[in-house]
């Protein structure tokens, strides 16, 4: 999994307090929708650099998800200056994937 793994420890500094866009991918290993979605999640990361791309294993920070009431996964939360812009549950295809973070970002 790419991006920047997020704990209890590092979520505020990393993913609220950055000025900037942030997607955030809530997975599991146990996930296979996750992994089918992760190589989706991976292409835009790199054809994105302007945007930053964190990771919450869900078994591993349940207060993270907890704290965007994620009941399932793969989940992406669109974050601009630390403040909710957008939650996708489910995979997406690249061109939705695209569109949303257009719209979440603008």
């Amino acid at each position: 999994m790419s991006g920047l793994p997020l704990t209890n420890d590092n979520f505020e500094a990393e993913a609220l307090n950055f000025e900037g866009a942030v997607i955030i991918d809530f997975w599991a290993t146990w996930c296979g929708p996750c992994k089918a979605f992760m190589p989706i999640v991976e292409a835009f990361a790199n054809e994105h650099p302007e945007i930053k791309f964190c990771t919450v294993n869900v078994d591993e920070a349940p207060e993270i998800a907890e704290r965007y009431e994620i009941m399932s996964i793969p989940t992406l939360v669109f974050l601009k200056g630390g403040e909710l812009k957008e939650i996708s549950v489910g995979s997406l295809p690249p061109k939705v994937l695209e569109e949303k973070a257009e719209k979440a970002f603008a």
